[in-house]
């Protein structure tokens, strides 16, 4: 089973790389840009059958490793 994880900063957390980011681009002329905030991808396979017990086990990842839960949030999406 295949699993994508997107972990993104919360709203509240400042976020200083997405800001260098975003001055670049306004630099570089896209004068439209509004914001960006950086985070991280992950692709996961797993060797599971059971699409609940997969999706547990991805969880437990984002939870114990993949994000920390203090300033960051964690979207999972079963991949087909």
């Amino acid at each position: 089973m295949k699993f994508s994880v997107t972990v993104t900063l919360k709203k509240d957390v400042l976020d200083p790389q997405g800001k260098v980011v975003s001055q670049t681009l306004k630099n570089m002329g896209m004068t439209n840009l509004i914001q960006i905030r950086q985070g991280k991808f992950f692709e996961i396979d797993l060797d599971e059958k059971n699409p609940s017990k997969a999706q547990d086990q991805v969880k437990e990842m984002c939870e114990k490793l993949l994000s920390n839960q203090i300033i960051e949030d964690f979207k999972i999406k079963q991949k087909e």
